[in-house]
C-alpha cells in the first residue's frame, strides 16, 4: 500500500493517536493538536503508512500589512524507517499547494548549514538559499509574561 499523503484539519485529531518513533520531537499533546488543527492558518501534513504517521511538516501562512502573504515552514519530521524515500519532498510540496490556495507569494525555511540532509531537501524542492548568518533569540517564559499582572497601556494614533 503506497503512503498517503494529507493535510490534516479539525476533527482529524485522532490520526495523530498512532505515530511512529521519531517523526516528532515530542509526545501529542492532544489540548495542543486540536487548537493546532482547528485554526486556519495553521497546516499539517502528514505521509501515513498502514495507519500509522510515519512523517509531519507544519507550516503557518500569515498575513503582514505592508507584504503578500507568506508560508512559513516550521518543521519536517520522517521516521528512520521511513527516511531517504521522498516522504518529506511530497510533504513539502502539498504544504506549497496549501500555501499556493492561501495566496501565499512564497514560502521559506530556515536550517542550520549543518543539517545535510535538510540543505538537500530544500535545495531540490526549488529552494533558493540566501548567504546570510542569522541568530535564533529564545524569550523563555519569564520573559514573556514579564509584568504580566501590569496592564499594558495601548495608545492608537492615526496618521501620527
Amino acid at each position: 500500500m503506497p503512503i498517503e499523503i494529507k493535510i490534516l484539519s479539525g476533527g482529524d485529531e485522532t490520526m495523530l493517536h498512532h505515530v511512529a518513533a521519531g517523526v516528532f520531537d515530542h509526545a501529542i499533546d492532544q489540548r495542543r493538536s486540536v487548537e493546532f488543527l482547528h485554526d486556519p492558518r495553521h497546516h499539517l501534513a502528514v505521509a501515513i503508512d498502514a495507519g500509522i504517521v510515519v512523517g509531519f511538516a507544519s507550516a503557518v501562512h500569515y498575513v503582514h500589512p505592508d507584504k503578500n502573504p507568506e508560508l512559513w515552514i516550521n518543521e519536517i519530521g520522517v521516521a528512520p524507517t521511513h527516511r531517504k524515500q521522498g516522504v518529506a519532498a511530497k510533504l513539502l510540496q502539498v504544504l506549497f499547494k496549501v500555501g499556493q490556495d492561501a495566496g501565499c507569494a512564497e514560502a521559506w525555511v530556515l536550517t542550520d548549514r549543518s543539517n545535510s540532509a535538510a540543505m538537500r531537501l530544500y535545495a531540490s524542492q526549488g529552494g533558493i538559499p540566501k548567504n546570510q548568518v542569522l541568530f535564533a533569540f529564545y524569550f523563555r517564559e519569564n520573559a514573556i509574561r514579564k509584568d504580566a499582572d501590569q496592564p499594558v497601556a495601548a495608545t492608537a494614533s492615526r496618521g501620527q
